[in-house]
């Protein structure tokens, strides 16, 4: 049996992109785009220029497609195990495929880049052979707070 299974984590966290628009919201914005875009469709329609109609049902269409990928994309989210011979990052993106990668917390270096106003900006797993973003999804204050958290705990399971 592995550390793993006979022992709680170090460390554990599950990193999600926050989204303020659920499904019924997604429903309500799409209703009344298409409600608004009807509106000018029939006065356009009757003034005799119904191709416009064409590229005002083009538009809801669009606008859809674009609310739906975000949507998707709101569903990807990182999970961070840290036990103490092994880190662990699970990436699985909007689609569900997943990316499971494994280091030793020896040889792993959280590196946090900060702005001119030192504003944390990015988070970087480096090793000598890979570089894996952190978090990307994450605001500035939420990756600040994570580099905080976990990088107390990679220095704990180094000891």
């Amino acid at each position: 049996m592995t550390t793993q299974t006979q022992a709680r984590p170090l460390f554990a966290a599950k990193l999600t992109p926050h989204r303020s628009l659920g499904r019924k919201g997604f429903r309500v914005v799409i209703v009344l785009v298409a409600v608004l875009a009807t509106i000018p469709g029939i006065i356009f329609f009757s003034m005799g220029a119904w191709p416009i109609v064409g590229f005002l049902g083009l538009d809801v269409a669009l606008i859809w497609w674009a609310m739906r990928s975000s949507q998707r994309d709101g569903k990807r989210y990182e999970e961070v195990t840290l036990w103490p011979d092994q880190l662990e990052l699970k990436q699985v993106d909007g689609a569900g495929k997943e990316t499971l990668s494994r280091f030793n917390p020896y040889f792993v270096k959280l590196v946090v880049d900060r702005d001119y106003n030192e504003r944390t900006v990015a988070l970087h797993l480096r090793t000598r052979e890979r570089d894996i973003v952190l978090g990307q999804f994450l605001n500035q204050d939420e990756k600040s707070s994570f580099a905080k958290a976990f990088g107390t705990a990679l220095k704990r399971a180094r000891v």
